[in-house]
């Protein structure tokens, strides 16, 4: 790993949405690439653990939302969320979650270097589900991780999303059929073994976007492997969930890692 990793280049202050909020757009390096993302600090100066936020989606798909980033470092973070390589002004191409899981990495270390930071705790959302495992994994001292509506299987996603079939040939370089070592390079499935933190899985039964079996495999990988984790599944919810129960979701979900924490 490029020992300059998490370096800061450049910040700039951005309007944020919530009074009690700092939002700073930053450009860090990734593998010699200067890559962007977004920090949010609460303005009460003080010591907080650290949040690493890794989106959904690919390039314009699944953006960082400031409001998004606001409303966890609200909870008590300090919350940093790449954008990933190529995107918003940063230098180099996504490749979802092959060489772009170096930006998650750097901006692991990038919120390791920021003062104020305790432990830090990693939450993917979406193809991000992917990213927090990989991290995890690359960082055996995280506190926690959270996937919510996680992709946890490359195979998988392919199988099921016959939208995405041409970006996914694109960007991975062929199918899984002709090119499977692939796809599992991108699928932590296969190296749970190593993992040690604990892992909250939170998924809509009705996802058509990530289907729950994504959820479902990888708690059953993890419980097989004697690993902690804990599954929250909904019922009535999709990929997307209605403001009131996403809001107690945050709520919850931020007590739970920081009740994770080994003081």
């Amino acid at each position: 790993m490029n020992k300059q990793n998490g370096v800061i280049i450049e910040v700039h202050r951005f309007p944020s949405p919530n009074p009690n909020v700092e939002l700073r757009v930053i450009t860090y390096l990734s593998n010699g690439l200067r890559v962007k993302g977004m920090l949010a600090e609460p303005k009460i100066k003080g010591n907080y653990d650290g949040f690493l936020y890794l989106r959904g989606g690919i390039k314009n798909v699944g953006m960082v939302r400031p409001a998004r980033i606001a409303q966890f470092a609200s909870e008590g973070f300090i919350v940093f969320a790449p954008y990933y390589r190529g995107n918003q002004g940063g230098e180099g191409n996504e490749d979802f979650a092959g060489e772009d899981r170096e930006d998650a990495y750097a901006a692991y270390l990038l919120l390791k270097s920021l003062p104020g930071v305790g432990a830090i705790h990693i939450f993917g959302f979406s193809r991000g589900g992917v990213m927090a495992l990989m991290t995890g994994l690359q960082f055996p001292e995280a506190a926690s991780i959270v996937t919510w509506g996680g992709v946890s299987d490359m195979f998988l996603t392919y199988e099921e999303r016959k939208d995405l079939r041409k970006m996914l040939k694109r960007v991975i370089g062929g199918t899984p059929g002709k090119y499977p070592e692939r796809y599992e390079a991108r699928t932590p499935l296969y190296e749970l073994e190593n993992l040690t933190q604990p892992v909250l899985i939170i998924h809509g039964v009705n996802d058509q976007n990530v289907s729950v079996e994504h959820a479902y495999r990888l708690e059953r990988r993890l419980k097989m492997l004697n690993k902690p984790v804990e599954g929250w599944y909904f019922t009535d919810f999709t990929h997307y969930f209605p403001p009131v129960t996403n809001r107690k979701i945050v709520r919850d979900l931020s007590k739970w890692m920081k009740s994770q924490i080994k003081r």
